[in-house]
């Protein structure tokens, strides 16, 4: 019992990481409220490192990420009719928006990954890691964070394939 409190807290504790390292990568692309390519960043920051060993395990890059995300608002902008530009130059090198002192909202890509985050997790007694939030992304199927993996060249079974054994390895350690 005890140990499930243990775990519950720090479960917490990396919701908490994922939330602010969400928002803070969504206030850098000048966006209020973090979307699930956000969640996904910031998982890849999570110290317990199984998100990078799944991005690792099919030979993609983190690193290059934050360029393919952001070539998808690009691409978006550019299907909507607007002309890339100086304009467009300016916004994605303007300083990032302030923290959002009200209630803590995510978009709803980020909202529903959130949600099904928490419905994985009742079923699943090991820790939250960064690998669940991987496997959750790497089975989207629409938004802008399954179209950056494949701007990556990543395929999304093999990434959640690797996400998932990470979970297991983590498991057993």
């Amino acid at each position: 019992m005890f140990q499930r409190l243990r775990q519950r807290l720090g479960d917490m504790k990396t919701i908490q990481h994922l939330c602010r390292g969400a928002e803070k990568y969504a206030l850098a692309d000048q966006q209020r409220e973090p979307a699930a390519e956000h969640f996904l960043l910031s998982a890849l920051d999570l110290d317990d490192g199984t998100a990078r060993r799944a991005f690792a395990q099919v030979d993609a890059d983190p690193a290059r990420l934050p360029q393919a995300i952001a070539q998808q608002y690009r691409d978006g902008l550019r299907f909507a009719g607007v002309a890339p530009g100086a304009a467009d130059d300016a916004l994605l090198a303007a300083a990032p928006l302030a923290h959002n002192r009200g209630l803590y909202r995510a978009a709803p890509s980020g909202a529903d990954l959130m949600q099904a985050l928490a419905q994985r997790r009742a079923d699943d007694r090991g820790p939250l890691l960064g690998a669940h939030v991987v496997a959750l992304v790497a089975a989207m199927r629409q938004g802008v964070a399954p179209r950056s993996l494949a701007a990556l060249g990543v395929d999304a079974a093999a990434l959640s394939a690797a996400a998932l054994a990470e979970i297991s390895a983590h498991r057993k350690a």
